[in-house]
């Protein structure tokens, strides 16, 4: 054989392999550092066996604002930010009216009868990693999403998911909805039946978000699915996507220090293990691409932070709206409602409001921004249509402008000192949240393992959207058809 026709060969093998199945694995609100944290912590089987045995990218970035649970989602798996896939908060405004971000109301509920049933990828604009391999694949591949959260289920999982599944806390069982099938497999429902009679679930109720047995319950939907549909045993690769969201609800709650944090990343741990053991069991050690993220970070309490006399503080965006108003009313004589909402450090002007009193409209943005501006725990601020020629500094800029989808994210952006933040409903007295630019929300953990994975590391800078595009580079099937990210060379080559 000539060298021409063995690199030829060698070539044809290389694209014609395959690992059997792709694990996607989110852990919400995971900040980087909980990885040497925990280090000594954790058992041999769990996040160290990634670790030790797998690729770290010590400098993964979040290249967008805000920082929050569905972008993040989002983001991992179409290889993007929100100025291209189009989730661009948890909540945002469609046509002037506040839409969650997966609300459906032209499909029902599959497995109860609760309205969170009611939900879909359709406000999504760009495809996943599993909707690339669903396509390579003449639609052969199974994708599975598994969450608590039905975002954090619907999002990764993709359009043409074969399903998706989020816990019904009122029902106590996983359900789905219309948009993927007209009733749950038997596997699921044999699952639910069990699940009734957890006697842990039972006994935390509504609160099960709060506790660590919730990450043990989506193991065991996600090992169920794994089994019941038995992916990775086809003859095409399939796709398995599980987000923990315990971790977000106990780190709202309870903050980034303390017992309960502890108990939930070491409980996660052996659920970890357990995960990798059904994956081993199933498909094979070295059968397997696997993947583990962040959707974001969080800060440390503000409290906890001026104790160890480090500036932090809390502020409130009602309290900032009725400044804002008082100042438009000494200034205008009106402009009470002129503020619609106030989320993710974004202001979405009532558009109907600012008409119907007659305000000038042209100039009601940069009257409100002059107002936030003065702010004390406010740094910087600018009216999104004025982002490309703003005085931001380029690094917040270009994240507030990968954040910017038309239409839906509002008119002001705003950026707090650091570790200031939103003390609000979304964090108690000794809780956190997160949704800012900086380290401790943006610097997430980012670890490849399993299939033509060699263990090593890197501190090169790389972004949240470069997953999508290193997993299909890897599959040798086509990106995300939005993707922006790079593919990580390090794993890749």
């Amino acid at each position: 054989m000539s060298f021409f026709a063995a690199l030829t060969a060698a070539a044809q093998a290389h694209f014609g392999e395959k690992p059997r199945l792709v694990v996607g694995i989110v852990v919400d609100q995971m900040r980087w550092d909980y990885l040497s944290r925990y280090y000594d912590s954790f058992g041999p089987d769990g996040f160290r066996r990634l670790i030790d045995q797998g690729f770290s990218c010590n400098n993964c970035n979040i290249n967008y604002v805000p920082t929050v649970t569905a972008i993040g989602h989002a983001s991992v798996y179409t290889g993007t930010t929100p100025a291209y896939h189009g989730i661009c908060g948890n909540n945002f405004y469609i046509d002037g009216k506040k839409t969650y971000c997966c609300a459906d109301s032209t499909v029902q509920p599959v497995g109860s009868n609760s309205p969170k049933g009611q939900m879909s990828p359709h406000n999504m604009v760009a495809t996943t990693i599993g909707d690339q391999l669903r396509l390579h694949t003449d639609f052969h591949s199974k994708v599975i999403g598994v969450s608590y959260k039905d975002r954090a289920a619907i999002l990764p999982a993709g359009h043409s998911a074969n399903a998706a599944y989020w816990l019904d806390l009122k029902n106590r069982c996983f359900i789905t909805s219309t948009y993927y099938m007209e009733s749950l497999p038997e596997w699921a429902k044999a699952f639910n039946k069990k699940l009734v009679e957890d006697k842990e679930f039972k006994k935390l109720g509504q609160d099960i978000g709060l506790s660590p047995h919730c990450g043990t319950i989506t193991t065991d939907m996600a090992i169920a699915a794994l089994q019941g549909e038995q992916l990775g045993k086809g003859d095409h690769t399939d796709m398995l996507c599980v987000s923990y969201s315990q971790t977000d609800v106990i780190g709202h709650k309870y903050g980034t220090r303390g017992q309960n944090t502890d108990d939930a990343y070491l409980q996660l741990d052996r659920d970890l293990a357990r995960l990798l053991k059904a994956l081993d069991d199933q498909v094979g050690r070295d059968n397997y691409l696997l993947f583990l993220t962040a959707d974001h970070g969080a800060a440390h309490n503000w409290k906890f932070m001026q104790e160890h006399r480090l500036a932090a503080g809390p502020w409130n965006s009602g309290e900032m709206k009725e400044r804002v108003y008082e100042a438009l009313e000494n200034d205008m004589g009106d402009g009470r409602d002129c503020i619609a909402d106030i989320m993710d450090y974004r202001i979405f002007l009532n558009w109907d409001k600012i008409h119907q009193q007659g305000l000038i409209t042209a100039d009601m943005p940069h009257m409100v921004l002059n107002e936030v501006t003065k702010e004390l725990d406010v740094c910087f601020a600018a009216v999104y249509s004025d982002l490309a020629t703003s005085a931001l500094p380029p690094l917040l800029r270009d994240r507030a402008l990968m954040g910017y989808y038309p239409g839906r994210s509002g008119d002001i952006i705003f950026f707090p000192k650091p570790s200031y933040y939103e003390f609000g409903s979304w964090s108690s007295p000794t809780g956190t949240t997160h949704g800012e630019w900086n380290p401790y929300d943006a610097h997430i953990p980012c670890l490849f393992y399993g299939w033509k994975v060699r263990h090593g590391e890197t501190s090169r800078t790389v972004s949240i959207t470069d997953i999508a595009p290193t997993v299909c580079q890897m599959l040798h099937i086509q990106q995300p058809d939005a993707c922006t990210g790079e593919p990580i060379t390090e794993i890749t080559e």
